[in-house]
């Protein structure tokens, strides 16, 4: 089988952009991406694309790469719509790869966007949180989630009047790691201000002022023990991905190229609460691991799914970065900062560079793949050579409902 390589990528600004619409946000991103890998939709063969919210925000329910797309002029080539909730545009990738290994095209383009502000339509921006659970089950299992701190001490006002029902779950895992591990409010606020000093050098994040973590806790809360500067925020943008075969890499050349060592999907499996050897993110970076024939140890830069300060601190166990139950004290430790043993989220993560949903997952990557050429300039990771990303998608029964993580090497 080939080998798979990403010879271009492109990205937007990231941000409450109400001027700009789904079609224009694609065009910024895959413009960059195809001038990047020097290259144009001509030689493109295949392409996937992902978005979670122009059904419910815009009633464009079906065919939404088609009309991305074909807008730009990409014409004969297959166009697969993929919609894995925040997982979307990592899956897009998973799905290119595999056609590249097995030969069915020699050039892919990825692309993830996604327009979530509409202040016109508020209450149906956070309604639209709701379809990445399931609409029967979700009331219950997250009851049974909070029910597992409830002998934790919380403060009077324990949530925000108006706030995504995704905060209201993970606000629940942090509570009820806090009753396992001991942790506390202050190493939450820790992580949130780690990657608020990192996004001040990524001139395409959301948001780029420091906030220590004093400031972090004076934000208003969201759920406890979240605040606002520990959640992401409403996101507006794109990403996109040239991928390549290896038999197809003489088009483009090695120099800038990234392999993509490994990529792998899971679904959760009915697990005891507190066993976190088979999270759903735990399965997806044992895989990916296997895949690649590395390590943990061997990942010099990494990028997680914080869309909650909680949920670096999970994901950096799940990826085998620390124990189980240690990733709070890594936080505090300074090893995730940039400069430390394992620089995480080096763009600024979620909830400081931004979380446009179907595009988080390409958008991780480019920080990646731009920290693997050393083109990151003053959040350069030094010497980069093996790069993981986790990308986590929707929730189900107390953890995400779909798990991608990645594997980039530099070639």
């Amino acid at each position: 089988m080939n080998d798979v390589y990403i010879v271009g990528a492109g990205m937007t600004q990231l941000g409450k952009q109400p001027q700009l619409s789904v079609k224009q946000l694609t065009k910024i991103a895959v413009d960059a991406a195809l001038a990047d890998a020097g290259c144009t939709l001509a030689d493109v063969q295949s392409a996937w694309f992902s978005n979670t919210r122009q059904g419910v925000l815009e009633g464009q329910y079906g065919i939404r790469g088609q009309c991305a797309l074909r807008a730009l002029g990409l014409q004969g080539a297959p166009i697969i719509n993929c919609d894995n909730a925040c997982a979307s545009s990592s899956t897009g990738v998973n799905q290119a790869w595999a056609a590249l290994r097995a030969g069915v095209c020699d050039v892919a383009l990825v692309v993830g966007a996604e327009k979530m502000f509409f202040p016109e339509k508020r209450e149906r921006m956070f309604e639209a949180f709701w379809g990445g659970m399931d609409r029967e089950l979700a009331h219950g299992q997250l009851e049974r989630l909070q029910a597992l701190s409830a002998g934790l001490a919380t403060p009077p006002d324990t949530q925000a009047e108006q706030r995504s029902i995704f905060m209201d779950s993970y606000a629940a895992m942090a509570r009820h790691y806090m009753v396992l591990y001991g942790a506390t409010q202050r190493q939450l606020a820790l992580v949130a201000a780690k990657n608020h000093w990192h996004s001040q050098f990524n001139p395409l994040a959301q948001y780029r002022t420091p906030l220590d973590a004093d400031q972090v806790l004076a934000t208003p809360l969201i759920s406890w023990p979240l605040t606002r500067a520990m959640c992401a925020p409403i996101s507006d943008g794109a990403g996109a991905l040239v991928l390549c075969s290896e038999s197809a890499l003489g088009r483009f050349g090695r120099g800038r190229a990234v392999r993509i060592r490994a990529t792998a999907l899971a679904s959760g499996v009915e697990r005891a609460p507190d066993d976190f050897d088979h999270h759903v993110g735990r399965l997806a970076a044992l895989e990916a691991y296997k895949q690649a024939g590395v390590a943990p140890g061997d990942i010099d830069v990494a990028e997680v799914h914080d869309a909650s300060a909680f949920a670096e601190i999970r994901h950096v166990e799940n990826l085998g970065l620390c124990e189980i139950g240690a990733g709070a004290r890594l936080a505090e430790s300074g090893a995730t900062t940039l400069g430390g043993r394992i620089p995480v989220n080096t763009s600024g993560g979620l909830v400081s560079k931004g979380h446009p949903i179907a595009a988080t997952g390409i958008i991780q990557l480019h920080e990646l793949i731009t920290q693997l050429r050393g083109e990151a300039g003053s959040r350069q990771v030094a010497d980069a050579r093996l790069a993981a990303a986790e990308n986590g998608g929707g929730f189900y029964d107390g953890e995400e409902a779909v798990a991608a993580v990645t594997i980039l090497e530099k070639a």
